[in-house]
């Protein structure tokens, strides 16, 4: 079983079990969205020494701990799980890394980014809308198909270009996503 050098940052000891399942890591839990001070202190302290890697559910309450974390530790990896991996397996239960394969967990850890610097623009607007990302009634279903294209999770279009930017996610890899894409739609009909 692969070991992980970074400590992961998950939501909950569900998502610390599943985790196990998949590769050795040491996590920490936020055990929710409102992260405690103390857990935040400790993740610092945690990423200064080891780094760190964010794990967190394919929803809005794990977009807002990756964002809460990503404050405190700018340089953070970044792992992203598709939301069809992460479907519970019960009737009531919630999205999740819990509900995850110990395969599409070593997948996503296969492909953590880290924040580049944002600064420098990659994707223009003209991109998003070239690309049918922004503008069209079919632009969710094509953002959902590039978040997991590119393993970046999932951002409404106002997000998107910003989510780019941040994993300086380059031209090519931007268009063969797209071509992809492309594809797959194509194949459908």
């Amino acid at each position: 079983m692969k070991t992980i050098k970074e400590v992961i940052v998950v939501e909950g000891k569900d998502d610390t079990k599943q985790i196990a399942k998949a590769v050795n890591a040491d996590t920490i839990e936020t055990r929710g969205s409102a992260v405690p001070e103390e857990t935040l202190d400790l993740i610092e302290e945690v990423a200064k020494k080891r780094g760190i890697i964010i794990f967190t559910d394919p929803d809005f309450s794990g977009e807002k701990i990756r964002k809460i974390v990503s404050e405190v530790v700018p340089n953070a990896k970044h792992a992203f799980l598709p939301k069809a991996e992460g479907v519970p397996t019960k009737t009531g239960g919630s999205l999740g890394v819990e509900h995850a394969s110990p395969e599409a967990i070593r997948e996503a850890l296969a492909h953590v980014y880290t924040e580049g610097d944002s600064t420098v623009e990659q994707i223009t607007q003209a991109d998003l809308i070239k690309a049918r990302l922004v503008g069209t009634p079919e632009a969710k279903t094509r953002r959902e198909a590039l978040g997991e294209q590119l393993r970046i999770g999932y951002v409404n279009g106002k997000q998107l270009k910003k989510r780019l930017q941040m994993f300086q996610i380059n031209q090519e890899t931007f268009w063969q996503a797209i071509q992809l894409i492309d594809q797959e739609e194509s194949e459908r009909q």
